[in-house]
């Protein structure tokens, strides 16, 4: 199934749904119609009990360029109300991304700058074109990253690489954004759909119940104590449980006990 949206489109084949910036004649910037169609593609996406990967990219040679500045704040700031909701439907769907229970990639294709880099951050796993160019330039607007974005950035990114690139808004590539952790790897552009396309395999493969329980767990227990941690990992493994009927009780510690299958290098689904 592939619909197309304001500057984006949808494509959902089995269990990976695609989401594509394509408004390539403004660098894939991020328009308010944009942000509202975010929800529209969200609600299918929940809708689809089959999709467990999402993927986002963009079209061309560039992933996204941050926000659409003239359409977002330039437009409507003069317009407080109207202002208000542009906010509003950004930041909702940005909520609703960071809480899907699909796992979640960012192929960055190419330019991410700004509230770009914000979405990448937000997604689970990011992995970058080496020839992409990263960028926060909020401070040569005479601002700071807003909108989530400082914060995304003090996510990912270690405290000193995230301070000199929101101070200086020096530009780095995709093979820098490995080497500070803002991407999991790098790759020429040209393997870049290869390279995505090897990993949903790999995602295809696990339990989906389980990668929605790491996901959420994780996130939970990162500002927790240790004892804590340890308390809510034990309960959620009682949830998982119960929710998958004991499938790793009953089918994956059995295949493991017949030695049936290898559980350090596969799935006791594959």
């Amino acid at each position: 199934m592939q619909k197309e949206f304001p500057g984006l489109e949808l494509t959902i084949d089995g269990a990976v749904a695609t989401i594509r910036f394509n408004r390539v004649e403004k660098k894939n910037a991020v328009s308010p119609e944009m942000h509202a169609a975010m929800h529209s593609i969200l609600d299918r996406i929940e809708a689809d009990d089959g999709v467990s990967i999402v993927v986002l990219t963009g079209t061309g040679d560039v992933f996204c360029g941050g926000m659409d500045l003239e359409k977002y704040f330039l437009d409507a700031y003069s317009t407080p109300t109207r202002f208000r909701e542009n906010l509003a439907v950004s930041h909702t769907w940005m909520r609703r991304w960071l809480s899907l229970s699909r796992v979640t990639i960012a192929a960055i294709n190419g330019l991410c700058f700004g509230g770009g880099l914000l979405i990448a951050n937000l997604c689970d796993i990011a992995i970058a074109a080496e020839e992409a160019t990263f960028g926060l330039s909020e401070v040569n607007f005479g601002i700071f990253p807003s909108g989530g974005t400082t914060w995304s950035v003090a996510q990912v990114f270690p405290r000193r690489h995230a301070l000199y690139y929101a101070l200086t808004a020096e530009t780095f590539t995709g093979t820098r954004a490995v080497e500070i952790g803002v991407a999991i790897r790098a790759v020429p552009r040209a393997r870049l759909d290869q390279e995505i396309a090897q990993l949903v395999n790999v995602l295809k493969h696990k339990n989906r119940e389980a990668l929605h329980y790491t996901k959420r767990v994780y996130e939970r227990v990162r500002t927790m104590t240790f004892p804590d941690a340890q308390q809510y990992e034990v309960a959620m493994l009682h949830e998982l449980t119960y929710h998958t009927d004991a499938a790793w009780i009953r089918r994956a510690l059995e295949k493991f006990k017949r030695r049936e299958y290898r559980p350090g290098i596969e799935s006791f689904e594959e």
